[in-house]
């Protein structure tokens, strides 16, 4: 997909706007970022913590990677508003509706040919800080677009206020998974679940390292 390089400007502006508030003015740490690949279809599967999730992650990405589009599906009542759809738009999210959204789909399809893509295998927030399962879906789309899949742990944002300071989070970035056993299987659901599965272990695994995983009850 081709975006325009004043597009692209401001969200590289935008995103070192909110990466100052986050790592400056408070205290988040990002690791991993090496993971991060430079060129080709890119989905960071990441933990779903608070709604600044949808602000500091593609702060942090976009950072690391200047000049860039972090794309994003965001659930269709946030561009009800004229000014906030305007503004979620500028920044790369795209609306989705609540089940099966075929079109959505076949966006994120296209966009993992090339771009970087954001999602919450989860499909929900979890302001606990709890893990919780895999969306099946998440894994059909690895399947049929084959990216690169950089697990992400998201730690300590589920407790920050807005505005605030001195708050503590941390990002981490772990390497790319290897499917490649998996895409040999047959393209059915319980394939699609196992690759979730793998992604939401490697989520696991991270926040583990970080001392900071809490698993449903």
């Amino acid at each position: 997909m081709t975006t325009s390089f004043f597009r692209r400007l401001w969200v590289t502006f935008s995103a070192n706007v909110l990466g100052f508030y986050a790592s400056s003015i408070n205290s988040l740490r990002v690791k991993g970022t090496e993971h991060i690949p430079r060129q080709g279809g890119v989905l960071f599967a990441s933990n779903h913590i608070s709604a600044g999730d949808t602000l500091f992650l593609p702060a942090v990405v976009v950072t690391a990677s200047p000049m860039k589009m972090l794309w994003a599906p965001a659930k269709e009542e946030l561009f009800e508003g004229r000014i906030l759809r305007w503004l979620i738009s500028s920044w790369g999210a795209f609306p989705v509706r609540r089940g099966r959204d075929v079109r959505a789909t076949r966006v994120l399809n296209d966009l993992l040919a090339d771009q970087q893509v954001m999602l919450f295998p989860e499909g929900t927030r979890h302001k606990d800080g709890v893990l919780g399962k895999g969306n099946r879906g998440v894994g059909k789309i690895i399947y049929d677009t084959r990216p690169a899949v950089v697990p992400t742990a998201l730690i300590g944002l589920n407790h920050w206020k807005f505005p605030g300071s001195g708050q503590k989070g941390t990002v981490v970035f772990g390497p790319p998974l290897d499917f490649s056993d998996l895409f040999q299987l047959e393209d059915r659901k319980e394939t699609h679940q196992l690759i979730v599965d793998r992604v939401m272990g490697a989520i696991a695994d991270l926040l583990k390292a970080e001392g900071a995983y809490v698993n449903e009850s």
